[in-house]
Protein backbone atom coordinates (compact mmCIF):
# COMPACT_ATOMS: atom_id res chain seq x y z
CA UNK A 1 0.00 0.00 0.00
CA UNK A 2 1.55 3.30 -0.99
CA UNK A 3 2.00 5.47 2.15
CA UNK A 4 0.41 8.65 0.71
CA UNK A 5 -3.06 6.20 0.79
CA UNK A 6 -6.00 7.33 3.25
CA UNK A 7 -6.28 3.91 5.29
CA UNK A 8 -9.87 3.23 5.67
CA UNK A 9 -11.21 1.51 9.01
CA UNK A 10 -14.28 -0.32 10.11
CA UNK A 11 -15.32 -0.39 13.63
CA UNK A 12 -17.41 -3.16 15.27
CA UNK A 13 -17.99 -1.99 18.27
CA UNK A 14 -20.57 1.06 19.76
CA UNK A 15 -19.11 1.06 23.06
CA UNK A 16 -15.84 2.02 23.43
CA UNK A 17 -15.29 1.87 19.79
CA UNK A 18 -18.08 3.99 19.05
CA UNK A 19 -17.35 6.19 21.85
CA UNK A 20 -13.01 6.81 21.37
CA UNK A 21 -11.99 4.62 18.65
CA UNK A 22 -14.02 5.55 15.55
CA UNK A 23 -13.95 9.43 16.67
CA UNK A 24 -10.35 9.29 17.25
CA UNK A 25 -9.46 7.54 13.67
CA UNK A 26 -11.94 9.80 11.79
CA UNK A 27 -9.75 12.67 13.65
CA UNK A 28 -6.79 11.12 12.34
CA UNK A 29 -5.21 12.26 9.03
CA UNK A 30 -5.34 10.36 6.19
CA UNK A 31 -7.52 7.88 8.00
CA UNK A 32 -11.46 7.58 7.33
CA UNK A 33 -13.70 5.60 9.09
CA UNK A 34 -16.02 3.82 6.39
CA UNK A 35 -18.46 2.61 8.90
CA UNK A 36 -19.22 1.51 12.66
CA UNK A 37 -21.51 -1.73 13.34
CA UNK A 38 -23.13 -3.04 16.16
CA UNK A 39 -21.10 -6.38 17.22
CA UNK A 40 -24.97 -7.77 18.03
CA UNK A 41 -25.83 -7.14 14.39
CA UNK A 42 -24.36 -10.05 12.76
CA UNK A 43 -25.08 -9.14 9.12
CA UNK A 44 -23.51 -6.01 9.59
CA UNK A 45 -20.75 -7.48 10.90
CA UNK A 46 -20.73 -9.68 8.06
CA UNK A 47 -21.30 -6.85 5.22
CA UNK A 48 -18.36 -4.83 7.21
CA UNK A 49 -15.98 -7.98 6.87
CA UNK A 50 -16.70 -8.72 3.12
CA UNK A 51 -16.12 -5.29 1.90
CA UNK A 52 -13.44 -4.37 -0.23
CA UNK A 53 -13.08 -0.67 0.31
CA UNK A 54 -11.63 -1.78 3.66
CA UNK A 55 -7.83 -1.72 4.83
CA UNK A 56 -8.20 -1.89 8.92
CA UNK A 57 -10.86 -3.78 11.13
CA UNK A 58 -11.08 -2.32 14.26
CA UNK A 59 -12.71 -5.36 16.92
CA UNK A 60 -13.90 -3.37 19.68
CA UNK A 61 -16.55 -6.22 20.85
CA UNK A 62 -16.35 -7.33 24.11
CA UNK A 63 -13.87 -10.46 24.30
CA UNK A 64 -16.64 -12.94 24.07
CA UNK A 65 -16.84 -12.11 20.28
CA UNK A 66 -13.21 -11.26 19.79
CA UNK A 67 -12.66 -14.48 17.88
CA UNK A 68 -15.64 -14.73 15.91
CA UNK A 69 -15.17 -10.88 14.72
CA UNK A 70 -11.49 -11.27 14.01
CA UNK A 71 -12.08 -14.55 12.28
CA UNK A 72 -14.53 -13.03 9.83
CA UNK A 73 -11.59 -9.98 9.48
CA UNK A 74 -8.93 -12.10 8.58
CA UNK A 75 -11.38 -14.36 6.31
CA UNK A 76 -11.68 -10.65 4.06
CA UNK A 77 -8.20 -10.32 4.40
CA UNK A 78 -7.68 -7.16 6.74
CA UNK A 79 -5.55 -5.71 8.89
CA UNK A 80 -6.73 -6.53 12.36
CA UNK A 81 -6.52 -4.17 15.79
CA UNK A 82 -7.84 -5.81 18.29
CA UNK A 83 -9.15 -4.59 21.74
CA UNK A 84 -7.51 -5.61 24.70
CA UNK A 85 -8.00 -8.49 26.23
CA UNK A 86 -7.54 -11.03 23.11
CA UNK A 87 -10.33 -13.01 23.93
CA UNK A 88 -11.32 -14.84 26.57
CA UNK A 89 -8.21 -16.59 27.53
CA UNK A 90 -5.38 -17.85 26.15
CA UNK A 91 -6.93 -20.76 24.09
CA UNK A 92 -9.21 -18.82 22.24
CA UNK A 93 -5.84 -15.60 21.86
CA UNK A 94 -3.81 -18.52 20.43
CA UNK A 95 -6.21 -19.79 17.98
CA UNK A 96 -6.64 -15.56 16.84
CA UNK A 97 -2.76 -15.21 16.76
CA UNK A 98 -2.14 -18.44 14.65
CA UNK A 99 -5.36 -17.17 12.22
CA UNK A 100 -3.61 -14.01 11.90
CA UNK A 101 -0.20 -15.66 11.22
CA UNK A 102 -1.36 -17.88 8.79
CA UNK A 103 -3.08 -15.10 6.45
CA UNK A 104 -0.20 -12.87 6.56
CA UNK A 105 -2.53 -10.11 7.91
CA UNK A 106 -1.35 -7.38 9.85
CA UNK A 107 -2.40 -7.80 13.70
CA UNK A 108 -2.13 -5.45 16.79
CA UNK A 109 -3.60 -5.35 19.95
CA UNK A 110 -5.06 -2.09 21.87
CA UNK A 111 -2.19 -2.24 24.49
CA UNK A 112 -2.44 1.72 24.07
CA UNK A 113 -0.51 2.57 27.35
CA UNK A 114 2.51 1.71 25.51
CA UNK A 115 2.68 5.58 24.38
CA UNK A 116 1.46 7.12 27.67
CA UNK A 117 3.49 9.62 27.88
CA UNK A 118 4.61 9.54 31.87
CA UNK A 119 4.48 5.52 31.56
CA UNK A 120 6.69 5.91 28.59
CA UNK A 121 9.21 7.97 30.90
CA UNK A 122 9.39 5.57 33.23
CA UNK A 123 10.10 2.76 31.12
CA UNK A 124 13.05 4.99 29.37
CA UNK A 125 14.82 5.64 32.84
CA UNK A 126 14.43 2.04 33.52
CA UNK A 127 15.90 0.71 30.36
CA UNK A 128 18.62 3.33 30.32
CA UNK A 129 19.93 2.38 33.95
CA UNK A 130 18.54 5.25 36.27
CA UNK A 131 18.44 2.62 39.30
CA UNK A 132 20.55 -0.08 37.82
CA UNK A 133 19.23 -3.24 38.20
CA UNK A 134 15.34 -3.63 38.72
CA UNK A 135 14.55 -5.45 41.70
CA UNK A 136 10.87 -5.38 42.59
CA UNK A 137 7.99 -3.34 41.21
CA UNK A 138 5.35 -2.27 43.68
CA UNK A 139 1.95 -1.34 41.25
CA UNK A 140 -1.04 0.31 43.03
CA UNK A 141 -4.39 0.98 41.42
CA UNK A 142 -7.42 1.89 43.31
CA UNK A 143 -10.39 3.09 41.70
CA UNK A 144 -14.50 2.98 42.40
CA UNK A 145 -15.42 2.91 38.69
CA UNK A 146 -17.44 -0.40 39.68
CA UNK A 147 -18.34 0.98 43.15
CA UNK A 148 -21.25 3.29 42.18
CA UNK A 149 -24.34 1.50 40.65
CA UNK A 150 -23.30 0.05 37.40
CA UNK A 151 -25.80 -2.81 35.45
CA UNK A 152 -24.89 -6.44 35.22
CA UNK A 153 -23.30 -6.90 31.87
CA UNK A 154 -20.27 -9.17 30.55
CA UNK A 155 -17.64 -7.43 32.96
CA UNK A 156 -19.07 -8.62 36.05
CA UNK A 157 -18.80 -12.66 33.99
CA UNK A 158 -15.91 -14.83 33.99
CA UNK A 159 -17.46 -16.99 31.18
CA UNK A 160 -17.62 -14.00 28.63
CA UNK A 161 -14.14 -12.54 29.68
CA UNK A 162 -14.88 -10.05 32.41
CA UNK A 163 -13.31 -8.80 35.56
CA UNK A 164 -10.96 -6.81 36.48
CA UNK A 165 -7.79 -9.10 36.06
CA UNK A 166 -8.59 -8.71 32.39
CA UNK A 167 -10.44 -5.06 31.88
CA UNK A 168 -7.31 -3.17 34.32
CA UNK A 169 -5.14 -5.65 34.84
CA UNK A 170 -4.27 -6.51 30.91
CA UNK A 171 -2.89 -2.89 30.48
CA UNK A 172 -1.09 -3.16 33.40
CA UNK A 173 0.69 -7.10 32.87
CA UNK A 174 1.57 -5.75 28.73
CA UNK A 175 3.75 -2.88 30.70
CA UNK A 176 5.10 -5.08 32.90
CA UNK A 177 6.23 -7.62 30.75
CA UNK A 178 7.33 -4.93 27.69
CA UNK A 179 9.43 -3.35 30.37
CA UNK A 180 10.78 -5.39 32.79
CA UNK A 181 10.67 -8.76 31.36
CA UNK A 182 8.40 -12.06 30.35
CA UNK A 183 6.42 -13.12 33.22
CA UNK A 184 7.12 -16.73 34.20
CA UNK A 185 5.62 -16.62 37.62
CA UNK A 186 1.68 -15.62 38.50
CA UNK A 187 -0.78 -16.27 40.97
CA UNK A 188 -3.18 -13.69 42.84
CA UNK A 189 -6.21 -13.48 45.30
CA UNK A 190 -8.82 -12.78 43.91
CA UNK A 191 -11.89 -10.05 45.09
CA UNK A 192 -15.70 -9.76 44.63
CA UNK A 193 -16.98 -6.75 46.81
CA UNK A 194 -19.74 -6.76 45.11
CA UNK A 195 -21.23 -10.03 44.75
CA UNK A 196 -24.89 -9.28 42.84
CA UNK A 197 -25.69 -6.76 40.18
CA UNK A 198 -28.87 -5.82 38.80
CA UNK A 199 -30.02 -5.61 34.74
CA UNK A 200 -31.83 -3.25 32.97
CA UNK A 201 -34.99 -4.66 34.09
CA UNK A 202 -33.93 -5.16 37.83
CA UNK A 203 -33.20 -9.02 37.83
CA UNK A 204 -30.33 -9.53 40.40
CA UNK A 205 -27.35 -11.74 38.81
CA UNK A 206 -24.10 -12.76 40.78
CA UNK A 207 -21.23 -11.41 39.83
CA UNK A 208 -18.93 -14.95 38.60
CA UNK A 209 -16.06 -12.36 38.06
CA UNK A 210 -13.98 -10.81 40.40
CA UNK A 211 -13.99 -6.79 41.27
CA UNK A 212 -10.27 -6.42 42.76
CA UNK A 213 -6.99 -8.72 42.87
CA UNK A 214 -3.92 -8.36 44.86
CA UNK A 215 -1.32 -10.37 42.12
CA UNK A 216 2.38 -11.32 42.38
CA UNK A 217 4.73 -12.13 39.62
CA UNK A 218 8.36 -13.22 39.21
CA UNK A 219 9.89 -11.73 35.77
CA UNK A 220 12.73 -13.87 33.88
CA UNK A 221 14.98 -11.20 34.79
CA UNK A 222 14.26 -12.13 38.44
CA UNK A 223 12.61 -8.93 39.11
CA UNK A 224 9.09 -9.65 41.43
CA UNK A 225 6.06 -7.43 40.97
CA UNK A 226 3.19 -6.80 43.23
CA UNK A 227 0.02 -5.34 41.38
CA UNK A 228 -2.53 -4.67 43.63
CA UNK A 229 -6.01 -3.31 41.89
CA UNK A 230 -9.55 -2.32 42.70
CA UNK A 231 -12.64 -1.26 40.93
CA UNK A 232 -14.43 -0.68 43.83
CA UNK A 233 -12.81 1.61 46.66
CA UNK A 234 -14.64 4.13 48.14
CA UNK A 235 -12.88 6.40 47.03
CA UNK A 236 -10.93 6.76 43.96
CA UNK A 237 -6.78 7.51 44.30
CA UNK A 238 -4.06 8.20 42.32
CA UNK A 239 -2.21 5.05 40.61
CA UNK A 240 1.03 3.99 41.81
CA UNK A 241 4.09 2.15 40.77
CA UNK A 242 7.45 1.84 42.91
CA UNK A 243 10.43 0.34 40.70
CA UNK A 244 12.97 -0.68 43.19
CA UNK A 245 16.54 -0.80 41.91
CA UNK A 246 20.06 -1.71 43.08
CA UNK A 247 21.35 1.73 42.52
CA UNK A 248 17.88 3.92 43.32
CA UNK A 249 13.73 3.89 43.43
CA UNK A 250 11.79 5.25 40.80
CA UNK A 251 8.16 6.27 41.74
CA UNK A 252 5.50 7.22 38.98
CA UNK A 253 2.39 9.06 40.79
CA UNK A 254 -0.30 9.95 38.37
CA UNK A 255 -2.60 13.25 39.22
CA UNK A 256 -5.66 11.10 39.14
CA UNK A 257 -7.28 7.73 38.87
CA UNK A 258 -7.50 8.17 35.44
CA UNK A 259 -3.74 8.87 35.23
CA UNK A 260 -4.35 11.65 33.04
CA UNK A 261 -0.48 13.18 33.82
CA UNK A 262 1.63 12.40 36.26
CA UNK A 263 4.98 12.66 37.95
CA UNK A 264 8.13 10.74 38.15
CA UNK A 265 10.41 11.12 41.01
CA UNK A 266 14.09 9.86 42.01
CA UNK A 267 15.05 8.70 45.38
CA UNK A 268 18.65 7.51 46.04
CA UNK A 269 21.13 7.63 49.08
CA UNK A 270 21.97 11.73 48.41
CA UNK A 271 18.08 12.62 48.13
CA UNK A 272 15.19 12.61 46.16
CA UNK A 273 14.81 14.57 42.63
CA UNK A 274 11.88 14.98 40.52
CA UNK A 275 12.72 13.51 36.84
CA UNK A 276 9.57 14.04 35.02
CA UNK A 277 6.26 15.78 35.29
CA UNK A 278 3.14 15.65 32.62
CA UNK A 279 0.18 18.02 33.94
CA UNK A 280 -3.09 16.87 33.13
CA UNK A 281 -4.02 17.66 30.00
CA UNK A 282 -7.98 17.15 29.85
CA UNK A 283 -11.36 15.97 31.73
CA UNK A 284 -11.22 12.51 29.64
CA UNK A 285 -9.06 9.44 30.26
CA UNK A 286 -5.58 8.81 29.70
CA UNK A 287 -7.08 6.46 26.96
CA UNK A 288 -9.00 9.19 24.96
CA UNK A 289 -6.29 11.89 24.71
CA UNK A 290 -3.01 10.87 26.24
CA UNK A 291 -2.57 7.58 24.34
CA UNK A 292 -5.13 6.27 22.16
CA UNK A 293 -5.05 8.98 19.49
CA UNK A 294 -0.66 8.06 19.10
CA UNK A 295 -1.60 4.82 19.30
CA UNK A 296 -4.04 4.84 16.34
CA UNK A 297 -1.14 6.64 14.03
CA UNK A 298 1.31 4.00 14.78
CA UNK A 299 -1.00 1.76 13.33
CA UNK A 300 -1.95 4.41 10.28
CA UNK A 301 1.43 4.34 9.57
CA UNK A 302 1.75 0.33 9.73
CA UNK A 303 -0.87 -0.40 7.59
CA UNK A 304 0.50 1.84 5.14
CA UNK A 305 3.82 1.00 5.20
CA UNK A 306 3.51 -3.02 6.39
CA UNK A 307 5.88 -2.07 8.59
CA UNK A 308 5.53 -2.17 12.82
CA UNK A 309 7.12 0.02 14.80
CA UNK A 310 9.22 -1.55 17.88
CA UNK A 311 6.59 -0.18 20.34
CA UNK A 312 3.45 -2.05 18.65
CA UNK A 313 1.86 -4.92 20.67
CA UNK A 314 0.31 -7.52 18.42
CA UNK A 315 -1.77 -10.53 18.50
CA UNK A 316 1.45 -12.56 20.01
CA UNK A 317 2.13 -9.81 22.32
CA UNK A 318 -1.68 -10.62 23.48
CA UNK A 319 -1.17 -14.43 23.64
CA UNK A 320 1.37 -13.67 26.31
CA UNK A 321 -0.75 -11.35 28.47
CA UNK A 322 -3.78 -13.92 27.95
CA UNK A 323 -1.29 -16.94 29.44
CA UNK A 324 -0.50 -14.32 32.36
CA UNK A 325 -4.12 -13.25 32.77
CA UNK A 326 -5.36 -17.54 32.86
CA UNK A 327 -2.75 -17.97 35.82
CA UNK A 328 -3.95 -15.19 37.65
CA UNK A 329 -7.67 -16.17 37.68
CA UNK A 330 -7.45 -19.70 37.49
CA UNK A 331 -8.46 -19.77 41.63
CA UNK A 332 -11.95 -18.81 40.36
Amino acid sequence: MSRERTVRVGVIGRGFGGRVVAPTFAKTEECEVVDVVSPRDDDAVTALCTRRDVDLISVDSPPFMHLDHVRRAIAGGHAVLCEKPLGRNATEAEEMCKLAADAGVLNFVTYEFRVHPVRTQLRALVLDGAIGAVEHVQWSSLAGIWRAPRLFSWSFDASLGGGWVRVLGSHNIDFIRWTFGEIVEASAALRTTIKERPDADGNMHECTAEDGFTATMRTDREATVVLDATATAAVDRPARVTVVGSDGVLEMLSENVHEIGGTIRLHTAEGTSELFHKPAWGESTAHDDGAIAPWLRLVRDAVRSGALDPVMATFADGVACARVMDQLTAGR
